[in-house]
């Protein structure tokens, strides 16, 4: 029996026929690994079950707490279009792999018949991609410059309801589509919320790509940012706050993202966000202050809603 043998045998007895079946053996496979040696059965157990039963156990426990993310994140989306979208309205689709679940159901109830005449406007172009797909009447602010309802997730949520948006890059779509919404539903779970925006993500400013680096020293020296906050060019996919590559990420809008990091919670997030806005070269910024409706949180003890 050589070493491959030994871990399978060793993987059967510590799950029992399920694993096995899982493995795609048969029921005569399965005899010959039970016909084993004893001796060798013993040693293998010895020397292999331990560090097999820690790493399955760790996998399955990973792959519980992973699906468990992504139900709360469907419970949330489906909440928030079930709740606030009716037939005949115009819809802001938010970005996201929480607001994708919103995009889903959508597309769901349009197909299904109970959503109807539904016109929506999506935040990127992968959201737009994903509507599409799905079969969702799209059109533009050109056309429909007033929504009834926008639904998108956020990054950090404070006490207040200000939020921090844009680690997926679509910071400037997502602002112009949700503001111009009557109401705008955020969906998140209970980790994005924080006593204070800043230290646990990133906020996000979308910069023109010429003299990228005067704009990005002009941001650094504002009064609440200068000192507490290092700025950072996003590198890599403009839909990742982490470097994913060498090469500078680049928006649907042809423009760069500088991520401001901070040390401690922002003071006054409205000020910082009027700041930002006056300066020559940003474009927009990750900072959402006063425009939520309604948060929609998904948690351990199931489903909550905040509103200001």
């Amino acid at each position: 029996m050589d070493l491959s043998e030994v871990l399978l045998w060793t993987t059967f007895v510590t799950y029992g026929s399920e694993c096995a079946s899982g493995c795609g053996l048969t029921n005569s496979n399965t005899s010959k690994i039970l016909r084993t040696p004893r001796r060798l059965a013993k040693a293998s157990v010895s020397a292999f079950s331990p560090a097999v039963t820690v790493r399955s156990q760790q996998s399955r426990l990973n792959m519980a707490t992973a699906l468990s993310q992504e139900e709360l994140k469907k419970q949330v989306g489906y909440k928030a279009v079930d709740d606030y979208v009716k037939s005949g309205q115009v819809v802001g689709l938010g970005t996201g792999s929480t607001a994708y679940y919103a995009v889903e159901r959508v597309g769901e109830k349009l197909k299904s018949g109970e959503l109807k005449d539904i016109l929506a406007i999506p935040t990127s172009i992968r959201t737009k991609e994903q509507a599409e797909e799905l079969g969702i009447p799209l059109v533009t602010l050109d056309t429909h410059s007033k929504l009834d309802v926008a639904i998108d997730g956020a990054d950090e949520v404070d006490p207040g309801l200000n939020l921090v948006k844009g680690g997926g890059g679509a910071l400037l779509r997502e602002k112009m589509v949700e503001i111009c919404a009557d109401k705008f539903i955020v969906i998140v779970d209970e980790s994005k919320l924080c006593d204070g925006l800043g230290p646990g993500f990133p906020v996000p400013v979308e910069i023109t790509p010429f003299c990228h680096e005067h704009t990005m020293r002009t941001v650094g020296d504002l009064s609440t940012c200068k000192g507490k906050c290092k700025p950072v060019l996003r590198m890599g996919s403009s839909s990742s706050n982490q470097p994913d590559g060498d090469e500078i990420a680049v928006t649907d809008n042809g423009n760069y993202i500088v991520d401001l990091h901070f040390d401690e919670p922002i003071a006054d997030p409205p000020k910082m966000a009027e700041e930002l806005k006056n300066v020559c070269g940003v474009v927009d910024h990750g900072l959402f202050c006063g425009m939520t409706t309604a948060v929609i949180i998904a948690g351990s003890d199931g489903i909550s809603v905040k509103k200001p």
